[in-house]
C-alpha cells in the first residue's frame, strides 16, 4: 500500500488541489495493485479504474504524465502496450509507507526521545527546506528553531530517510530521555499541533463511520468496495505521517486518533479483498492498448 502523499513526491512543483488529488489516487492504485502485477499497469487499465472513481481519461493521462516528469513513474512498454512502472525510489518509499500505515507501533514512555539538530548554509537554502519537509513528514515536532523532536522508536526510520535523501551532512541525531524542566504533557502540546490532529481525525471519523455501518449491514460488491476503499485509503494515509504515534500517556484523554485508527483497520479488513477483486478483474480484462 502506498505510503506517499503528494507533498512527498520528488520534484514537486506548485499544483492545484485537483492535480494533487488525482496524483494521490493514482499512487494509491499503483501502490495497491501494480506491485502485485510485476510493477506494471497499462495506461488503459489505470484510466478504466480511475473512471470507476469518476475521473475522466484525459485528466488521468495528464496526471500520469506529471508523475512521470517528476520521476515517480517510469514509462515502460510490455508486449507493445503502453504502461507505467513505479520508479525504484517510489517502490522504496511505498514499502516504508506500508509499515507506517498498516503496522505502526505507538511509542511508549520507555522508547525515550529522538532529537535532530541541523545547520544548513544560507547558500543551500533548498536543503533546509528539504530537511524541514522530511522531518515534518516523519512526524517530528519543533522544540526550538533548528531543534526537532520525535518519539525514540522513529530513530531507524529517520536515519534511513535522511540517508536516502542525502541530507546527513547537515544533521546530528541524538536519543535519550526528557530530563527537565516542566511538565512533559504540556511541552508536547507546544511541540505538536494536537488540536489540528484532533480535527483531522474527527473529520475522518465523521466521513467514514457511516461507511463502516453500511458495509457491515450487507456485503459490498467488488465495485462498491473499490470505489469506497481507494478514496478512503488515500485520505487516511497522510494521517500516520502527521501523527508520530506519541505515547498515550502524553495525549489528551480519549484521544480520537486511537478511535480513527481502529476505524481505518476495520474498513481495511472489510473492503480491501473485494476492492482488490474488482481492480484485478479490470487490469486483467482491459485491452492494453
Amino acid at each position: 500500500m502506498p505510503g506517499m502523499t503528494a507533498d512527498s513526491l520528488p520534484g514537486r512543483a506548485a499544483a492545484t488541489g485537483r492535480d494533487v488529488r488525482l496524483a494521490q489516487l493514482i499512487l494509491t492504485i499503483f501502490g495497491l495493485y501494480a506491485r502485485a502485477e510485476h510493477n506494471w499497469l497499462s495506461v488503459a487499465s489505470v484510466v478504466r479504474l480511475m473512471a470507476d472513481l469518476g475521473v475522466d481519461g484525459q485528466a488521468v493521462r495528464s496526471a500520469i504524465s506529471r508523475l512521470k516528469r517528476r520521476g515517480v513513474l517510469d514509462s515502460v512498454r510490455h508486449d507493445g502496450a503502453a504502461g507505467y512502472a513505479l520508479a525504484d525510489s517510489t517502490v522504496e518509499l511505498l514499502a516504508e509507507g506500508d509499515v507506517r500505515i498498516f503496522q505502526r507501533q505507538r511509542a511508549v514512555p520507555t522508547d525515550g526521545w529522538l532529537m535532530v539538530v541541523f545547520s544548513v548554509p544560507e547558500s543551500e537554502r533548498e536543503k533546509r527546506h528539504e530537511l524541514r519537509t522530511s522531518l515534518t513528514r516523519l512526524g517530528f515536532g519543533t522544540a526550538a528553531p533548528g531543534v526537532w523532536v520525535a518519539p525514540g522508536n522513529l530513530a531507524t526510520e529517520t536515519r534511513h530517510t535522511l540517508e536516502r535523501r542525502g541530507l546527513t551532512t547537515y544533521v546530528d541525531i541524538f536519543t535519550g530521555d526528557y530530563y527537565a524542566f516542566g511538565d512533559l504533557r504540556s511541552k508536547v502540546r507546544t511541540w505538536w499541533d494536537l488540536d489540528e490532529l484532533t480535527g483531522l481525525y474527527a473529520e475522518f471519523l465523521r466521513q467514514h463511520r457511516p461507511v463502516l455501518d453500511r458495509v457491515t449491514a450487507g456485503a459490498a460488491t467488488p465495485l462498491d468496495a473499490f470505489t469506497t476503499y481507494v478514496p478512503m485509503l488515500t485520505e487516511w494515509r497522510r494521517l500516520p505521517y502527521r501523527d508520530p504515534g506519541l505515547p498515550l500517556a502524553l495525549l489528551p484523554p480519549g484521544w480520537n486518533g486511537v478511535t480513527a485508527e481502529a476505524l481505518f483497520h476495520e474498513l481495511n479488513a472489510a473492503l480491501s479483498a473485494a476492492a482488490r477483486e474488482h481492480a484485478l478483474s479490470v487490469i486483467h480484462r482491459t485491452p492494453a492498448t
